[in-house]
């Protein structure tokens, strides 16, 4: 069966890429062979994962100018689609009918040789975002538990469900997962069960772990190494690991 998770969120600050790193890091951990792709003009998965300059990118993917086979990159975390930093006027350069299609036409032949595709997203809506809900068949939507994070997921649904009606009918959406989580804050715990009664509304349920706050993540991402490699013990690493194995168990894989 085709594996394709994207990390999504039209907010930033929440976790995002630091989810796709972590997800895509552990399932190889777990013997699963992953691929990341980096969709976010920001770059920040790509730079961590210790990406080449000068090479194709996930945009030449999708403005068709490259085949995936020359865009793979074997870094030392694991196999990257890179970003390009021109992902930022995509909406402009990405045009004619099916635009929306072009990331899932391009990423086809990759299954056969991966277990699973991790795509990093744009905090925001636009065609790359789309393009990575109309490519994937399941979402992670990181969220911090803030009221602002809280206000942003009636948009974010509004969009999956117009691109799961219109284009992707197969989406599934994992689950809601809380990062950057204090449990010791009357505040976090109060919108941490507001958001899981949210959840619910949407027929989405709540990760069992939240990742808790740590600056072991912060460290992690200076010294560009994936949460394992860096802080094994920490409780960044145990909090992730625990979602990567919820994420397998949800699919009956050990």
């Amino acid at each position: 069966m085709k594996k394709a998770i994207a990390i999504i969120n039209q907010k930033g600050g929440v976790g995002k890429t630091t989810t796709a790193l972590a997800l895509g890091a552990g399932l190889s951990l777990k013997g699963h062979k992953t691929l990341f792709i980096d969709l976010d003009a920001q770059g920040n998965l790509s730079h961590t994962l210790g990406a080449s300059p000068h090479t194709h990118t996930a945009l030449d993917l999708i403005l068709g100018t490259a085949k995936i086979t020359t865009a793979i990159q074997h870094t030392k975390h694991g196999d990257l689609i890179p970003y390009s930093p021109e992902l930022v006027g995509a909406d402009k350069l990405v045009s004619g009918p099916g635009k929306e299609y072009r990331l899932k036409q391009a990423i086809a032949e990759a299954y056969p040789n991966y277990d699973y595709l991790v795509v990093d997203t744009p905090p925001y809506l636009g065609i790359l975002l789309v393009n990575a809900i109309c490519a994937v068949y399941e979402a992670i939507i990181p969220l911090q538990a803030d009221i602002y994070s809280l206000q942003a997921l009636s948009q974010l649904y509004a969009t999956l469900g117009a691109v799961k009606t219109h284009a992707n009918p197969e989406l599934k959406i994992l689950g809601i997962l809380l990062t950057r989580y204090n449990s010791r804050t009357i505040l976090s715990r109060d919108l941490a069960e507001t958001i899981t009664e949210t959840a619910k509304q949407y027929g989405t349920k709540v990760f069992k772990t939240p990742i808790r706050e740590c600056i072991a993540i912060k460290e992690a991402q200076i010294y560009q190494q994936d949460i394992f490699s860096y802080a094994p013990r920490s409780n960044a690493s145990k909090d992730y690991m625990a979602l990567v194995r919820e994420v397998l168990q949800k699919e009956g894989k050990p």
